[in-house]
């Protein structure tokens, strides 16, 4: 059984940044994943927040920072600071809105500017619990 460890006691340390068009829900992914807490009134990112939690991983503690930005257009130039650093991206839509996955291809191309060329990269279809809701993708 692993000792109690403080916050700050960690191995290692990776940022991973979420991406995505306003509205998809990565701000619950976030608060899900480090607090395990999920709100229906979520409202949209302004600028940017971050959250950690740290996992045991064999006998060593990784600490991930997950950063969480706003996705509306008028937030663009807060984003180079934001990737920064970054080995990991979380590149989020909405299956139940086709146009959020018509975005991918512009975030992946943002994220390709403004980072390292090895960054791991996994795209998340959202919102499957509402796939009844789900958009045509024929049109």
């Amino acid at each position: 059984m692993a000792a109690y460890r403080a916050e700050d006691d960690y191995d290692y340390l990776f940022k991973v940044v979420l991406i995505g068009d306003s509205g998809v829900g990565k701000s619950n992914l976030l608060s899900r994943f480090t607090r395990n807490e999920f709100s229906l009134e979520s409202k949209s990112t302004i600028g940017v927040e971050f959250a950690t939690r740290s996992i045991q991983v064999d006998d060593k503690v990784v600490k991930a920072q997950i950063w969480d930005t706003a996705g509306q257009e008028r937030y663009r130039t807060i984003t180079s600071a934001y990737y920064r650093g970054a080995v990991g991206a979380l590149l989020v839509y909405d299956v139940t809105r086709h146009v959020t996955f018509e975005n991918v291809e512009r975030w992946l191309k943002e994220l390709r500017d403004h980072t390292d060329a090895n960054i791991v990269i996994m795209l998340v279809g959202n919102k499957a619990d509402l796939r009844h809701l789900r958009s045509s993708f024929h049109g």
